[in-house]
């Protein structure tokens, strides 16, 4: 598997000839200039919102890609998908947020959007223990960096993949985020191979994209 991240909450997500697309950035984001166009199989959209439901970012050829854009079960192409309702506010406006928790290659990831507020327990049964949290750090609305570390550990995932920060209102959540992980030595990278042998010594670790 090969995790790429572009921006925002935008990530692709690759295993062979399978590509998932993460709440790719619509060309009506004031964040366009991040986007990387590329075919998905499967997108996954959390947020009716421009900076997450640009479908057409991930469309390429005359290939129409499986979308994902609420909750409820899903199975398409082996992967197996299960997406949790929450509310959620973005810049002051409110908004349905998606949660998903989804396996390929015998990983677990959960993805929760712009998830802002408190999670039930029903929703913390179902995601707790992944082997990839991505969770939102970068305040206006979702979980500000302290709120989201204390989240993340409460969901024990082996692997913690911070997103949605960088522009100016958030440009010192990372910083904060990964001093109170204990992670100010982490080493961002361009991109993540992984494989579930990986995952056997990890938890809770932060990983860093650039």
């Amino acid at each position: 598997m090969i995790i790429n991240y572009f921006g925002k909450q935008f990530f692709k997500i690759q295993q062979g000839d399978l590509v998932i697309a993460l709440n790719p950035i619509s060309k009506d984001s004031k964040y366009k200039d991040k986007i990387s166009r590329f075919g998905s199989n499967i997108v996954m959209i959390t947020t009716n919102h421009p900076d997450f439901n640009g479908v057409d970012t991930a469309t390429h050829g005359g290939s129409v890609p499986f979308v994902v854009s609420g909750p409820g079960d899903y199975e398409v192409s082996d992967v197996s998908i299960r997406g949790f309702l929450t509310e959620t506010e973005i810049n002051k406006e409110k908004y349905m947020n998606t949660i998903y928790s989804f396996i390929l290659d015998d990983i677990k990831l959960c993805f929760l959007g712009s998830v802002s507020g408190e999670i039930s327990n029903e929703i913390r049964e179902a995601i707790s223990g992944s082997d990839v949290l991505f969770v939102p750090i970068g305040g206006s609305g979702v979980l500000d960096p302290e709120k989201a570390y204390k989240l993340s550990l409460s969901l024990e995932p082996k692997i913690i993949i911070p997103m949605d920060y960088g522009d100016d209102k958030a440009k010192d959540s990372l910083k904060i985020f990964i001093k109170e992980g204990g992670a100010e030595k982490v080493e961002p990278i361009d991109k993540l191979t992984l494989k579930k042998k990986d995952l056997d010594m990890k938890d809770g670790e932060i990983i860093v994209f650039k």
